[in-house]
């Protein structure tokens, strides 16, 4: 009988998440920092998932161009002049792929870093804003290849400003 009870209640967690996880979530503005917060980190796991699916998807068009490009030795000088750039701009996909992704297990790392050391919960939205708002001052001083940090840094500045505000009813 407990069998079904926790089988039952699996789903609805992973429901939950990804109700809460959603881009277009409105929570009321009586929501406690505990749901916000809930919110906030099934976000950012949604994020660090869809980032990983990338660098897969990537590095199998990679692997599958590598694979081609031995097939096609003697191809004449204009394919693989062709293959070359598609291959580079499959590179920068895979590595703009796993920026993002790093970029998402540090902002969730920073989270989780915040919540442990602020002293009350409804500061530590705030905090968290406050250290993302430095780790973005310092990408954007960095080169241009971090711009998918950037990116997805800035993403989670966004995701935190639209939990941590309460939205007026429209």
């Amino acid at each position: 009988m407990d069998f079904d009870d926790e089988e039952s209640r699996e789903p609805e967690q992973s429901g939950s998440d990804e109700l809460l996880s959603d881009d277009n979530l409105r929570l009321p503005e009586g929501a406690s920092i505990l749901v916000r917060l809930h919110a906030l980190r099934a976000w950012l796991a949604r994020r660090r998932n869809e980032a990983s699916i990338e660098i897969g998807e990537a590095a199998l068009v990679l692997q599958q161009m590598m694979e081609s490009e031995q097939q096609e030795s003697r191809a004449r000088r204009r394919e693989r002049e062709r293959f070359a750039e598609r291959l580079k701009e499959a590179r920068e996909a895979f590595e703009a792929a796993q920026q993002s992704l790093h970029a998402y297990e540090e902002a969730e790392a920073l989270l989780e870093e915040c919540v442990n050391h602020t002293t009350t919960g409804e500061r530590v939205l705030a905090e968290y804003y406050l250290a993302l708002e430095e780790l973005v001052q310092e990408s954007a001083l960095a080169e241009v290849e971090e711009l998918p940090r950037l990116r997805a840094l800035y993403d989670v500045q966004h995701r935190v400003e639209r939990i941590a505000a309460p939205h007026e009813e429209d």
